[in-house]
């Protein structure tokens, strides 16, 4: 939970002032929401931003205030806000109807492009988000194999259904989240990220029993823990040798690794993988796409073939016209021209001039990623490293995944809001093609400002 900072702070003062109406805003949301906000992560002490409006790589709050935007609608927008091409196919859509509550041509072209850019994907099935897209994969793995048991790494993230609401930022030993069944619990293993050994130690004891092995393929938190590739091969090899389901979830790392996702990077391709956020351009939906044999199990004839029992899925918004309409327009840009590339190429200039200020400064912190993902560390334990000699493989989950409500990133994220700048809580965020050098230059200028505020306050030595 993200204690309220001091409010003696001089950087918690001056966000205040600054964004009077996102505090009334927050005040009304207390009263409507839990914790006021509909999101887990956007919830901050003393108040999160309410925006009105985007547009490219920036936003602006209620009170008039521009920002550098580095949240992406949670990675949702690698072609930025408002992007024209796609608000028109939208709308285009918008007047010939929200929902037929029928079949219509959007879904298989919206599929046919998924086929063509994921190279695993032999069958497409739509859902409405990537929570949904994991359970599916899920439940398909386990009626597949006939196993009950599910592998996951320790702090990767795969939505909020109950075989994934533990493990992730806390309960790392495996027990439950309250709601959770422990009887469910029990039902899922765990093995460290990049720990071949435990791997291999955990696959020997239980392998017969497990249904899937689930992962994010660059690490969790879009590789704020980074994978080894050899580790992700060693489970591709294992996974195929015991008959157990590998599931690649793309959901972030889908269409901005590669154009084929990390898979596509990689060179492995899992057995399904989950995807949603970019698929839809910045409207709900998501999916799970793989091989044929194992969606078949959706599909009533196909199952009565092969003598078992239809898995039902239903869900209102499935491949919904919108969400389909605007997935297409995105995807056919990605497909079409160089956005993934610019946004990579943008992403490693970002991390390299905060590296700069953090050298500059004299900051024991690192900037790092990989593709357009930046993640500030900022060292709570204070280790022996820096900006130009940092190793995110060197460590673990446990140092890397700082706590929610740790007060330094909390101010930093203050700091740089005043600055007119919005980090992604962890901190950092994904760039995406709409970034540019003048977003850039105001992103560095509001970094070296947010160090010298952390300094002042004593957040940094």
């Amino acid at each position: 939970m993200n204690a309220m900072p001091p409010t003696n702070s001089p950087i918690v003062t001056a966000f205040i002032a600054r964004t009077p109406g996102s505090a009334a805003n927050y005040a009304t949301a207390q009263r409507l929401f839990p914790g006021g906000v509909t999101h887990d992560s956007r919830y901050v002490r003393p108040h999160p931003l309410a925006i009105v409006r985007a547009e490219g790589a920036r936003k602006w709050d209620v009170d008039g205030n521009e920002y550098v935007d580095y949240a992406g609608g949670h990675g949702a927008l690698i072609l930025g806000h408002a992007h024209p091409a796609v608000t028109a196919r939208v709308a285009e859509q918008l007047a010939r109807g929200t929902h037929y509550g029928a079949n219509h041509a959007l879904e298989n072209r919206w599929a046919e492009l998924i086929q063509e850019l994921v190279p695993s994907a032999e069958m497409v099935r739509f859902t409405s988000s990537g929570t949904e897209a994991t359970l599916m994969a899920l439940r398909l793995a386990r009626a597949a194999t006939g196993r009950r048991k599910l592998l996951r790494l320790r702090g990767h993230f795969h939505g909020w259904h109950d075989h994934m609401a533990f493990g992730v930022t806390n309960h790392f030993d495996g027990t439950p989240t309250p709601g959770v069944l422990g009887a469910l619990a029990e039902n899922v293993v765990f093995v460290d990220p990049n720990d071949e050994a435990g791997l291999a130690t955990l696959l020997d004891a239980e392998g017969a029993d497990i249904a899937a092995a689930i992962l994010e393929p660059t690490g969790s938190s879009y590789g704020q823990v980074p994978l080894r590739p050899e580790f992700v091969r060693r489970l591709r090899d294992e996974t195929a040798r015991r008959g157990i389901v590998l599931v690649f979830d793309e959901v972030v790392t889908g269409f901005r690794v590669s154009r084929g996702g990390a898979q596509e990077a990689l060179g492995i391709r899992p057995d399904l993988t989950t995807l949603a956020k970019i698929l839809a351009g910045g409207l709900p939906g998501g999916a799970v796409v793989g091989r044929r044999d194992l969606l078949e199990l959706l599909d009533p004839e196909r199952a009565a073939a092969r003598g078992v029992e239809k898995i039902p899925h239903q869900g209102t918004y499935n491949a919904n016209p919108l969400s389909a309409a605007a997935g297409i327009a995105t995807l056919e840009i990605i497909r079409d021209t160089d956005a993934v590339a610019r946004s990579h190429a943008y992403a490693a200039r970002l991390r390299a001039a905060l590296n700069d200020v953090l050298a500059e400064e004299g900051v024991n912190w690192a900037v790092y990623g990989t593709h357009t993902g930046t993640h500030v560390f900022v060292n709570p334990k204070g280790l022996a490293i820096g900006p130009r000699r940092f190793d995110p493989l060197a460590l673990g989950y446990a140092d890397l995944k700082i706590p929610r409500g740790n007060q330094t990133v909390t101010k930093l994220l203050l700091a740089m809001r005043t600055r007119g700048v919005d980090l992604a809580p962890w901190p950092g965020g994904p760039a995406s093609a709409a970034h540019g050098d003048d977003d850039l230059a105001r992103t560095v200028e509001a970094f070296h400002g947010a160090i010298r505020a952390l300094r002042e306050e004593r957040e940094i030595a």
